[in-house]
């Protein structure tokens, strides 16, 4: 099998890092050989997050160079374009149609970009939806990550893997029935 690799991108406190976690422990559960990297830049204070996952035979390291990841997924718009760079020309994007305003934007020091999701849909095949919406219908903003996973696995198409047990794995049994939920709506957002 030819490697894969997918980025993950938001902002802190978003959840990006459960969510790439919840990825690797399907894949190696595959068998997959998987490496995964975070960067955290000033995620504490509402910064940028990013997660790379490599997986395939055989990998050798987690870092995803300009242009080369199958998929991004992308938890705030913005954060898309940001790094709309390292997707492949024929790369898929899982965009959240959600914005969080940095510091200098809620300050009034600068204004929200207008059109990220347009300049994304311009150049890749997008997957757009609205995961906080999906996440408080199902009762919590705080599932919006899983929702997003849900729509990454389906356009990964790995669904040769059990993710509702990898998810039962993986997050804590108090919010595990909201998870299961929020992974099925993702996946059907995705459809």
């Amino acid at each position: 099998m030819k490697s894969k690799s997918a980025i993950l991108v938001g902002v802190g406190g978003q959840g990006a890092i459960l969510t790439a976690k919840v990825l690797v422990n399907g894949l190696m559960k595959a068998g997959y050989d998987v490496k995964m990297s975070e960067v955290h830049g000033m995620s504490q204070r509402g910064g940028s997050v990013s997660t790379q996952v490599h997986w395939g035979e055989k990998v050798y390291s987690p870092v995803i160079g300009s242009g080369a990841a199958d998929l991004m997924v992308a938890f705030e718009k913005m954060e898309a374009v940001r790094y709309a760079n390292f997707l492949k020309p024929d790369g898929i994007a899982v965009i959240n149609d959600y914005s969080i305003p940095s510091a200098t934007v809620a300050a009034g020091l600068e204004t929200y970009p207008e059109g990220c999701l347009e300049a994304m849909e311009e150049n890749f095949k997008c997957y757009t939806l609205d995961a906080a919406k999906i996440a408080m219908d199902l009762g919590s903003a705080k599932c919006m990550n899983i929702v997003l996973f849900g729509a990454m696995t389906k356009a990964l198409e790995l669904d040769d893997i059990d993710w509702e047990e990898i998810i039962r794995e993986t997050v804590p049994p108090k919010f595990l029935e909201l998870n299961l939920a929020a992974y099925r709506a993702g996946r059907a957002a995705a459809e």
